[in-house]
């Protein structure tokens, strides 16, 4: 059974950072791909970034590109998303899942970013 479990959220201003986690479990971490996503308030899911946990092979969203890292430690089955320099466009609930469509995914983390 498919356990992931989003942590690190919070409330922030405008150009900090924050750094998420996801504990996994239940399928091969470390030869998965795996994802972070978003949604926010009245909006759909969206895809921020990609990273192949055999390779460490990643990329981002356009939206998030440069300023978003995703990585992952394979002993500890955990996946990050470093986020700085945020905006306030970056609120949202963020998940991470072991598909690209965000099922399965974790109960989420919420990130606020406002003055």
């Amino acid at each position: 059974q498919v356990q992931l479990v989003e942590s690190g959220g919070g409330f922030v201003q405008p150009g900090d950072s924050l750094k998420l986690s996801c504990v996994a479990s239940g399928f091969t971490f470390s030869n998965a791909w795996m994802h972070w996503l978003r949604q926010a308030p009245g909006k759909e899911l969206e895809l921020v970034a990609i990273i192949s946990t055999r390779t460490g092979s990643a990329s981002t969203a356009d939206s998030v590109k440069g300023r978003f890292t995703i990585s992952r430690d394979i002993a500890k089955n955990t996946l990050f998303l470093q986020m700085n320099n945020l905006r306030p466009e970056d609120t949202a609930t963020y998940y991470c899942s072991n598909d690209r469509r965000g099922d399965p995914r974790g109960p989420g983390t919420e990130v606020t970013v406002a003055s």
